[in-house]
């Protein structure tokens, strides 16, 4: 997942929430994030972390995947916000969204990595 105006990188190890079950686990249980880790979730609007351990960041992404809303070290247990036009959550390693400066307003682009076959 990089930064649609920079190509910076935000994570390189992005693991997909498209069907109704992985919607609904997420990351249920998951008891530390890997840096390089994001988890996209789509359709989604909103989120829970009840049975998490660990903090996350959250960023709410628009149709366009443009950042609409974010929420920074959030804690089990507890439910998002609510953001105007979301279609998709990512959900990445608390303190993540301050390490790679990114802003509501700035749009992010899911890559294939070169190594990864398109089906």
């Amino acid at each position: 997942m990089v930064k649609r105006d920079t190509g910076q990188l935000i994570a390189s190890d992005v693991q997909t929430a498209y069907s109704f079950r992985k919607r609904l686990k997420g990351l249920m249980f998951a008891k530390s994030l890997p840096n390089n880790f994001a988890m996209h979730i789509a359709p989604c609007s909103s989120i829970h972390t009840f049975f998490m351990k660990c903090r996350i960041d959250i960023l709410y992404l628009s149709q366009k995947n443009e950042i609409v809303g974010m929420e920074e070290d959030f804690a089990p247990g507890k439910i998002g916000k609510r953001f105007s036009n979301v279609h998709s959550v990512v959900e990445l390693p608390s303190g993540k969204i301050k390490t790679s400066a990114v802003n509501v307003g700035q749009a992010v682009d899911f890559v294939k990595r070169e190594h990864e076959e398109v089906t």
